[in-house]
This record gives C-alpha cells, structure tokens and sequence, in this order.
C-alpha cells in the first residue's frame, strides 16, 4: 500500500498539494514514483511563468518512460526545488518531503482529491 498523508490533497494525475498561506506546494505521490521507478532527470518552469490547473508544467525522466507533470492548481510558479535539479533522486526517496515548484497568486485549483479519494484512484489504476 502507498503512504498518502492525510493532511495533503491530491490530483487524479498523481500529484500532491499544500496550501499555506496562500501558498501551493506541488511534489509527485509515492504511487508516482513508485510507478516511474529510478529518477534520473527533472524539467521544471522557471520562477515567475504561470501555471494552469491541469495543465502539464514540467517533465520527469524516469529509467522507464519521461512522464509529464500536472499543475493541481492556476498561479505564478514562486519557487522551484534547485535541489532536484541536480538530484532527482530525492523524489524517489522521499516523495512527500520533496517537492518540485511553490505556486502563488493562485485563481484556480483541480479539482483536488483528500487522501480516502486518491487511494480509490491508485486502486483502479492497479
């Protein structure tokens, strides 16, 4: 079974959400990482571009396939994790303390999934 904690939302797309204060924090569930094997590569926006809710911001490379990443949420990227940029790895070893962009200014979210939810989503898809 894959750890989804409860204190976080998720996407159908299989990202996960925090909002504090006003802003979204965006990193990939275990059932992602999990599902993409060993990292290798991360392509995030730069600070500053927009988001859309739903819309693909960035890429993952994994040893199997490169899979897009989906905005849970529309805004202005705030923040970045420089750190994934030169090691990927981290998603995979610690998916929910790694996060890949910050969002603010945010107009709009997906339609967000609480963690009973997104556990259905992973059981259908398995």
């Amino acid at each position: 079974m894959f750890k989804n904690p409860e204190e976080l939302q998720y996407t159908k797309t299989h990202e996960w959400v925090k909002e504090e204060d006003g802003i979204y924090t965006v990193g990939l569930t275990d059932y992602a990482q999990d599902s993409l094997g060993d990292i290798v590569f991360v392509n995030l926006p730069q600070v500053g571009d927009t988001v859309a809710a739903g819309e693909s911001f960035g890429d993952v490379e994994s040893v199997k396939a490169v899979s897009d990443v989906f905005s849970p949420v529309s805004g202005v990227v705030a923040e970045i994790n420089e750190e994934i940029l030169d090691n990927p790895a981290l998603v995979n070893e610690d998916c929910y303390g790694t996060w890949l962009i910050k969002v603010n200014e945010v107009t709009g979210t997906e339609e967000l999934l609480d963690a009973k939810a997104y556990e259905e989503v992973c059981a259908n898809e398995a």
